[in-house]
């Protein structure tokens, strides 16, 4: 069987365009799996997946979860705050101990950018990357990428616009990667404090306005405000950050042709996207949810291939 070119997967950047497309044609498989009466197949019966989640995570954390029990694996669940960690132990000894036990694969979030990498060369498990800081998040950008061919029959040659706060987010970065090994244009767009100075070295647009951003793209993959993550203000308040910035069905009305519309979760309703909006027959939010199990298991079943 084909495998992927790393045994871990720590960021869109270490994965090749072939990579990228495998992942893909496994997950059409175990879409078909997920959506059968008996959702279960025993891929994973003899391997034990630590989920090690450093950060607070519903979407992920239960994705993941539903994927590795989908695929028959053992699983290892352990949250920071009710752990050693608590009470000092570092990162590496954690996870030491964890392996220890048998543990093949890890699945990990982390506060600190880099925290996988760190890890991926110091132990002998597969690591898996559930977002480092506001680094990477590869599964997510998988699974947008996976959405947008599933939704419009291809990525390549697709305007894809990334609108929000960008400067903040792990999404964007993986999003950026990924769109563009697969041959999409990119655009991102937000307030100037939110997008960082180094994206047009990455080959990407960059705008301010909402409006004539949406009049060019075919995809619209909105993001959050993270609050919890903005330590100083961006902006003067989220009701501005609305009027400037918000996504309402006024402005897709007034669109000249249908766009597709994405948002990774969780939705600040009110602030970048109206319900209306969020809720629309343009809207794939849902069926993002949907392949993200399928695109996981996809993940797990490649990585731990090179284990057999």
């Amino acid at each position: 069987m084909k495998t992927l070119s790393t045994r871990h997967l720590i960021g869109i950047k270490d994965l090749t365009e072939d990579d990228i497309h495998l992942i893909f044609e496994t997950a059409d498989n175990f879409k078909e799996v997920i959506n059968r009466p008996i959702k279960k197949v025993p891929s994973l019966r003899d391997i034990t997946v630590a989920n090690l989640f450093f950060e607070s995570s519903t979407r992920t954390r239960v994705s993941f979860e539903l994927a590795e029990r989908r695929l028959s694996a053992d699983i290892v669940n352990f949250t920071a705050s009710t752990s050693s960690v608590s009470k000092g132990e570092t990162l590496l000894d954690t996870v030491n101990n964890i392996l220890a036990m048998k543990v093949d694969m890890v699945v990990m979030r982390h506060p600190a950018p880099g925290a996988c990498a760190f890890l991926s060369r110091r132990v002998s498990a597969n690591i898996i990357n559930a977002g480092d800081g506001t680094h990477e998040h590869p599964t997510q950008a998988l699974l947008d990428a996976y959405s947008i061919r599933e939704r419009l029959g291809n990525v390549a040659g697709k305007k894809v616009a990334i609108i929000g706060d960008i400067l903040h987010s792990r999404v964007a970065l993986s999003n950026v990667f990924c769109l563009q090994k697969l041959g999409a244009r990119v655009r991102v767009c937000g307030p100037p404090t939110l997008i960082p100075k180094y994206y047009p070295a990455l080959g990407v647009e960059v705008s301010h306005n909402v409006r004539e951003t949406l009049a060019w793209c075919d995809v619209a993959n909105v993001l959050r405000i993270q609050m919890e993550r903005q330590d100083i203000r961006y902006f003067p308040s989220l009701r501005e950050y609305h009027q400037y910035f918000g996504i309402t069905r006024q402005m897709l009305d007034a669109l000249e042709h249908d766009i597709v519309l994405m948002h990774p979760g969780p939705i600040n309703r009110g602030v970048e996207l109206t319900s209306d909006v969020a809720d629309s027959r343009q809207s794939i939010i849902l069926q993002q949810v949907e392949n993200g199990v399928a695109i996981r298991m996809a993940v797990l079943y490649l990585l731990a291939a090179e284990r057999v």
